[in-house]
């Protein structure tokens, strides 16, 4: 099985992350406030809880900063007015964009999304213009230098534990789930004791565009960055084969 491997980017990101570990450490204690408002504080029955603790994990969040966040948010949840917000657009040469955010106001994120978008000399388009380009799927990645087991045995148990689909890169493993099996998957690995660099329910470009043009591809960085600053902005999803 084959696939478009995120390896890079994600290990980019995360070496980004590991810098500015407090802002992560924000975006998911915001998404856990979220979460336990909206299902409660046990895991095992709040899905998107699960998710986002997996998420959590996966950014080497600690264990007691996370029961933390799930302790103050079961006592805090009159007070969570967070909501989430999609925007939608265009970078650069049609680079389709997808932000997620998670703000408790509205009108400064889309300010600042709106910003984003024109400076890197693109434009935010209406709900719906890109998302049709993605499809929403369950996605672990495994490192292979953290990972014990054959390319084969691994696959074998991603996909008995209802994955959809594997892929082998040079430095690591795709895993890819339908997103209500996300969760089973990701959980049979941990109990298999498998490493995972990242485990989240994430949005896969159908297709990716490469950019060979240098002013296009400084656009299209400045609004990405931009984006990565706002600590409204959850996830950036895009189309770019950097």
């Amino acid at each position: 099985m084959s696939g478009h491997s995120k390896f890079a980017n994600i290990k980019h990101k995360k070496e980004k992350n590991d810098a500015a570990k407090g802002k992560i450490f924000t975006i998911i204690g915001r998404e856990i406030a979220v979460a336990v408002k909206e299902g409660g504080p046990d895991p095992n029955n709040n899905f998107k809880l699960a998710t986002v603790i997996a998420k959590a994990k996966a950014n080497n969040m600690p264990n007691d900063t996370i029961e933390r966040g799930i302790k103050k948010a079961a006592g805090d949840v009159g007070n969570v007015n967070y909501e989430y917000v999609t925007y939608e657009g265009y970078g650069p040469s049609g680079i389709a964009i997808i932000v997620d955010a998670l703000t408790d106001n509205k009108n400064r994120t889309a300010a600042n999304v709106r910003s984003a978008f024109t400076k890197g000399q693109g434009n935010i388009g209406t709900p719906g213009c890109v998302s049709f380009m993605f499809d929403k799927k369950g996605q672990i990645i495994i490192d292979k230098e953290e990972c014990d087991l054959e390319a084969d045995d691994l696959m074998m148990q991603a996909l008995d534990a209802g994955a959809e689909d594997f892929a082998e890169e040079e430095d690591s493993y795709e895993i890819l789930t339908d997103p209500d099996a996300f969760e089973e998957v990701r959980k049979a690995l941990e109990d298999a004791k498998i490493p995972m660099l990242s485990a989240e329910v994430t949005m896969i470009p159908q297709n990716y565009v490469e950019l060979t043009d240098e002013t296009a591809i400084k656009n299209l960085q400045r609004t990405l960055d931009m984006l990565d600053e706002d600590d409204d902005v959850q996830a950036v999803y895009h189309n770019w084969d950097e």
